[in-house]
């Protein structure tokens, strides 16, 4: 198994991963062309992209070692890249262009190694390069953390003596400032976002700001570097003991890059936590990726999560987008002698097993080993991306059993509806939870109200429990509808399992994905997805629980669980009293309120 605790590991480690890119480099200066499938911007720029991401690692690589080859291709390429008379230019830069999410690898580059980029240029590639960048100062860019590349940018022309706009600085601070929602944690631009890019890009690139500017801005580097050490006592409840990260939200295919937010902290010298426990948190992460099928046969980092995939792909998912995994790598320009480097690896160190997190909007809960990690999200969603509704309005999301998007919503099946209610009205075109128009995250509970159409109110009231939840749907229908609960899609190995009455239970190599209907359900069954729909297993199926509803006020109540092969569920007791709904296991109960 590949290692990454040494600092000659990690250096390893990179060129294992940048050999099979090598051959790429001879044939057009500036550009890589390592596929062939579309994204929402051109050809050109993903090609510009598949040779830009790399630097997130060379840029730090290029610190401690020297790469004669690769560093003239780079050159190469930045000096025809940025010239306007080279038939290899890569343009003028427009408004919300792909290009400006690029120029932050460059400009980080610049600033590890101003000798060895910026001091081997001419006068003239010099000015070339600075202009090209400087360009993004008078372009229109999305609120969210793009913010951050125009700061990048800045601050790298003003270390390398070129015109910079100090006043364009503060003013994106000022924007990124209306992010923040406390306890270390913002949102990327909409409140109903907080996914990785609080990560591994807000967090990362003020950690990168916060390491250069710390003599010149100490006010702003101090609450960067507190804010940090706030959001690494929580962000580390969305890893597991083996280091699987939470599938959750958009931009998956960027890998390893989930937890290249603590190599920032080890690169900005931020003991957030014990040097220990975070080398724990990122080796174990690495080692884990290293065992999955993210290459291709030609040894490329492929668009996808655990399989080569393009189905739950996003639109601005390139050849060369999953590059972005090399900001981990930040760690290879961390000097010999930081205490990081010799420090023992710690286990994960998580004080509570559930942990209600209003300010991520999430709820979070280990299982006795920490090696399976399930989050209740609430209130998030993100508009004009792929599956949205898969990727973020789910019940739960799990370290163990992954996700699913869906190919088609015609029949159940294609819709690979795991861990959501999804309704149809005919029993076609089935919607799923999506946007919450209310929801609350509370110490024993998550709560959702929502309409998948103006004639349908839900509210589901989800119960974490030991090794099991409780979802409560209250649901008000003036059409007759078909509601559909799945639980969690495990791998197709054999066979289907046959349902009991109200229960299916599926269990494979991986562990168990158990549906019981308690109330209001009339059928339980299973289901085989369409392939690749799901982030984990190539092949999938989904057991669910069932009912046809009439107009009027129905009440559905269900019991999921999840179990890894060692695991057992302590059936938990449910009793309606009038408008009272009672949820006991062990000594703990739960009351509910029916409306």
């Amino acid at each position: 198994m590949q290692q990454f605790r040494t600092k000659q590991q990690w250096q390893e480690n990179f060129r294992q991963l940048m050999t099979p890119l090598r051959p790429y480099y001879k044939n057009e200066p500036g550009k890589l062309k390592l596929g062939t499938h579309g994204t929402v911007y051109s050809e050109a720029t993903r090609e510009v992209e598949a040779f830009l991401r790399p630097l997130w690692g060379f840029g730090p690589y290029l610190v401690d070692e020297d790469d004669d080859e690769l560093l003239s291709d780079y050159l190469k390429g930045l000096i025809a890249g940025t010239d306007p008379q080279s038939d290899d230019y890569w343009g003028a830069v427009t408004d919300y262009d792909q290009l400006i999410v690029e120029m932050a690898s460059i400009s980080t580059t610049l600033l590890l190694n101003p000798e060895k980029i910026w001091g081997r240029l001419s006068s003239l590639e010099q000015t070339n390069l600075a202009e090209w960048l400087f360009s993004v100062n008078a372009r229109r860019i999305p609120k969210n953390n793009w913010y951050f590349f125009r700061i990048l940018v800045n601050i790298a022309l003003k270390k390398c003596g070129k015109p910079y706009s100090q006043q364009q600085i503060e003013q994106d601070f000022d924007v990124i400032e209306q992010f923040y929602s406390g306890n270390g944690w913002y949102f990327d631009g909409a409140e109903t976002q907080h996914d990785y890019y609080i990560s591994f890009a807000i967090h990362y690139y003020s950690l990168v700001y916060a390491h250069f500017m710390a003599d010149e801005d100490p006010v702003r580097t101090k609450w960067i570097k507190e804010r940090a050490v706030l959001f690494a006592q929580t962000f580390k409840y969305w890893f597991d003991a083996s280091g699987e990260a939470l599938p959750f939200g958009r931009s998956l295919t960027y890998r390893f890059a989930q937890v290249s937010f603590f190599s920032a902290l080890v690169f900005a010298d931020v003991e957030a936590l014990p040097w220990g426990e975070i080398k724990g948190l990122i080796s174990r992460h690495l080692e884990n990726w290293m065992t999955k099928e993210t290459f291709s046969t030609d040894g490329l980092l492929t668009v996808g999560y655990h399989y080569q995939n393009l189905v739950f792909g996003e639109g601005y998912n390139g050849p060369g987008s999953p590059y972005w995994a090399m900001k981990s790598f930040i760690l290879l320009a961390v000097p010999d002698e930081h205490p990081y480097w010799q420090a023992e690896i710690q286990p994960l160190q998580i004080e509570e097993k559930t942990l209600a997190l209003p300010e991520s909007k999430n709820f979070y809960q280990y299982n006795q080993s920490l090696t399976h990690l399930q989050a209740f999200p609430a209130g998030q969603f993100v508009n004009q991306q792929s599956f949205p509704h898969a990727k973020y309005s789910k019940f739960v999301y799990s370290t163990r059993f992954g996700f699913s998007v869906p190919k088609s919503d015609y029949w159940y099946y294609e819709g690979a509806y795991d861990s959501t209610l999804a309704l149809a009205k005919d029993g076609h075109y089935f919607r799923p939870k999506g946007l919450d128009t209310a929801f609350s995250v509370l110490p024993d509970r998550i709560i959702h109200e929502w309409s998948p159409w103006e004639d349908v109110k839900i509210r589901s009231t989800i119960v974490p429990l030991e090794n099991c939840h409780v979802r409560v749907h209250e649901i008000e229908t003036k059409d007759m509808i078909q509601a559909y609960d799945g639980g969690f899609s495990v791998p197709f190995e054999q066979s289907l399992p046959k349902a009991t009455e109200q229960s299916i239970e599926a269990k494979t190599s991986i562990g168990t994905s158990t549906v019981k209907g308690m109330i209001g359900y009339e059928n339980a069954d299973i289901v085989r997805t369409e392939p690749n729909t799901n982030l984990f297993f190539p092949r999938t199926m989904l057991p669910f629980v069932s009912a046809e509803l009439a107009p009027g006020n129905h009440l559905l109540v269900s019991l999921i669980s999840g179990t890894l092969p060692d695991e057992t569920v302590n059936q938990p007791v449910i009793e309606q009293k009038g408008q009272k709904l009672l949820i006991q296991q062990k000594n703990q109960t739960i009351e509910l309120t029916i409306r």
